[in-house]
């Protein structure tokens, strides 16, 4: 067994250098050029909430259906299998399948970052070849965290260095600790940066000095580091951060790409304005109601929320008009 394991290792690891090598023809790469990353991760990416019809199954056409909209938004890519596609509630099937859904209905310029992590280093090198074999172009992989006392910085780096070298895509590390308890040390993030399989990081936490010093210790390496939030992107841009993955981008994805553009084009007035209009709707649906919050706004824009699977229960009357009256009082509504 341990010897079929270092021998699929091995082999993933020579298709991921072959696939470093070969002509940078992949959606979403571009040729190095100085600094600039192999991999452009710059943008703003919505993390899919999954549907799920009334009897809670997965609902393929409603995905379709919201993809088909989020291809006019000038998105740098998707996230599917985010903390916000409910991840630990689907099967191992159906979040191949999922994966393969958005796959076939992606822009091929735009690019597909899928959820693999797992609690074993074993099951995470597995899911993650799956996700790679269903079309995912970078494996985004979220920290272990049952026996969180035992996640020390050396396991954690042992962990994703063995998911690095085994897999056959590009790797971003996910730190969410309000979801794992965990935050990623940053003696690992500096460590994991020198991989060349590891190219960024997502991280929600919401530290900026964390988020700006991270930018710094790595600015030697090629590797990017995401904001996991909107409601600290204008924060996290002025701080070297490339780009974000944003729960309220399933809502709001125009306006949080324009917020990106201004960031970069140096329109800083404009970003805050901006930037404080969209603190209150990303608070209501992620820290305050969540996803079925981010579900039930998703309707009054235009999309397919429908209900989450249990046990995640359906906002309250009340819960929804305050949810609404968040929206309207900053002008979305």
């Amino acid at each position: 067994m341990a010897f079929s394991t270092r021998l699929a290792s091995s082999l993933w690891s020579a298709l991921a250098a072959l696939r470093w090598a070969a002509p940078r023809h992949c959606r979403g790469l571009s040729t190095p050029q100085g600094s600039e990353p192999s991999f452009n991760l710059g943008g703003i990416f919505p993390p899919l909430a999954t549907p799920f019809s009334p009897t809670q199954e997965v609902d393929y056409a409603q995905l379709e259906g919201n993809l088909h909209r989020y291809a006019r938004i000038p998105f740098r890519g998707l996230v599917a299998l985010g903390s916000n596609g409910e991840y630990p509630y689907l099967s191992s099937r159906e979040r191949v399948e999922v994966v393969s859904c958005v796959h076939r209905a992606l822009p091929r310029d735009r690019l597909l970052l899928a959820g693999s992590g797992c609690e074993s280093t074993q099951a995470t090198i597995e899911l993650t070849v799956s996700m790679a074999e269903a079309g995912a172009d970078v494996a985004l992989v979220v920290t272990p965290c049952y026996y969180r006392g035992a996640m020390t910085t050396a396991a954690l780096i042992h962990h994703y260095t063995e998911v690095g070298e085994a897999s056959p895509i590009p790797v971003v590390l996910y730190s969410v600790p309000a979801n794992t308890g965990l935050d990623l040390p940053m003696e690992a993030v500096i460590t994991l940066a020198q991989h060349p399989n590891i190219i960024g990081i997502k991280d929600s936490g919401g530290d900026i000095t964390r988020m700006g010093l991270m930018v710094h210790k790595t600015r030697q390496e090629d590797f990017q580091v995401l904001a996991g939030s909107a409601g600290f992107l204008l924060a996290s841009y002025a701080v070297g951060a490339s780009g974000a993955v944003c729960a309220l981008a399933n809502v709001l994805g125009d306006p949080l790409c324009q917020l990106d553009h201004l960031c970069r084009t140096g329109q800083w007035q404009e970003a805050r304005d901006l930037q404080h209009r969209l603190i209150e709707p990303n608070t209501a649906v992620t820290r305050r109601f969540g996803i079925p919050g981010l579900k039930k706004a998703m309707e009054w824009f235009g999309y397919y929320g429908g209900p989450c699977r249990a046990p995640l229960a359906p906002l309250s009357p009340a819960q929804v008009e305050e949810l609404r009256s968040t929206f309207s009082a900053n002008g979305w509504l």
